[in-house]
């Protein structure tokens, strides 16, 4: 029987191998581009040409801004490390599955951590919500809510490695051979800085929430991290064990090289390029958006129409309450009957 985590919607549909992150993210680029650019043209013939879009790297780094906002939201809301790190991880998952040139992050953000509020069980009113934020009306949340579950394919369970780490911090206290100060509150306070680190990175898209926080303890202390693996390695093959060690400095590599911020100035030069590169068909008022509107309630008016008459042929045919019964059909029946039984 497999551990609860490798059986987990998050192991099975949102854990990737590093390359295979890069790939789905550069196809999903490519392709948003490759409809744009068409957008562009459709309107106005080589339009495109000298339009810059984002790359798939780019695209990131906006996303990675965003990510920021939500601890400084959720500081002000006062909402538990639950939301936090379960909106973090909606909004990285949503970005597996759309781009920014459709879908700026800052709505997408907003909308995330509501949800999280409400999939964690610490919910807040919408109203109540929208009123604390400047400039953000309840419309920027609820347009985008469908949105935003269906991209997650309505799977809101998430694993986190704070809660790994606690986990591995409760087991450390029961080791005897261990002092009071090396494993004092303030290691396990260091460690689970570094799991928030580790939210700006690609770590949970990649390794268990397990392995996350063996490697946030062990930057915080190499010994206790240790202590914990002997605890826990007798019986374990070689090949398991360097797989894990191998897991545990890749992941301490990318917190300390990426667990950080971006660069305000150069996610503000992408921002910029967004505003030229953004899907028409999602810039409220263009051309191609009114077009796209009017497509839309084409196609449902025709829907509408086509239910009416289907509706309409129904009543014309029958009764709605059932067809009468006209005199020849018991004597009729009668008949069948009886032939039935000879």
């Amino acid at each position: 029987m497999k551990p609860s985590y490798d059986a987990s919607t998050q192991s099975i549909n949102w854990r990737f191998s590093p390359e295979r992150l890069l790939v789905v993210r550069s196809t999903l680029n490519a392709a948003a581009v490759a409809a744009i650019r068409s957008t562009f043209e459709a309107d106005e013939a080589g339009s495109s040409a000298n339009v810059s879009f984002l790359n798939a790297q780019e695209e990131q780094l906006l996303v990675k801004l965003y990510i920021t906002k939500i601890p400084q939201l959720c500081g002000h809301f006062r909402f538990p490390e639950e939301v936090e790190a379960t909106a973090i991880s909606y909004l990285k998952r949503f970005y597996l599955r759309n781009t920014v040139m459709d879908w700026h992050p800052k709505n997408v953000m907003l909308t995330a951590l509501f949800l999280a509020t409400k999939t964690t069980n610490n919910p807040i009113s919408l109203e109540s919500y929208t009123s604390n934020i400047p400039r953000t009306s309840t419309s920027d949340v609820l347009d985008l809510e469908f949105l935003v579950a269906q991209s997650l394919n309505f799977e809101f369970a998430v694993w986190h490695a704070h809660r790994a780490l606690w986990g591995l911090w409760l087991d450390l206290q029961s080791s005897s051979d261990l002092t009071e100060d090396q494993r004092s509150r303030d290691v396990y306070e260091k460690a689970l800085k570094y799991v928030r680190d580790s939210r700006f990175t690609d770590a949970e898209l990649i390794y268990a929430p397990s392995q996350i926080a063996l490697a946030a303890l062990s930057l915080a202390s190499p010994l206790l991290a240790q202590r914990w693996l002997d605890s826990k390695s007798s019986g374990a093959d070689e090949t398991s064990s360097e797989t894990l060690d191998s897991a545990v400095n890749a992941i301490k590599d990318l917190i300390m090289h990426t667990g950080h911020p971006p660069d305000v100035e150069a996610v503000r030069e992408v921002d910029r390029r967004l505003k030229l590169c953004k899907n028409p068909e999602k810039v409220v008022g263009s051309k191609a958006y009114l077009g796209r509107k009017a497509e839309e309630e084409r196609k449902a008016e025709a829907k509408r129409n086509k239910k009416a008459q289907d509706i309409r042929r129904a009543l014309e045919g029958d009764d709605p309450f059932g067809n009468a019964l006209n005199e020849g059909q018991p004597q009729q029946r009668m008949e069948e009957l009886d032939d039935d039984d000879d």
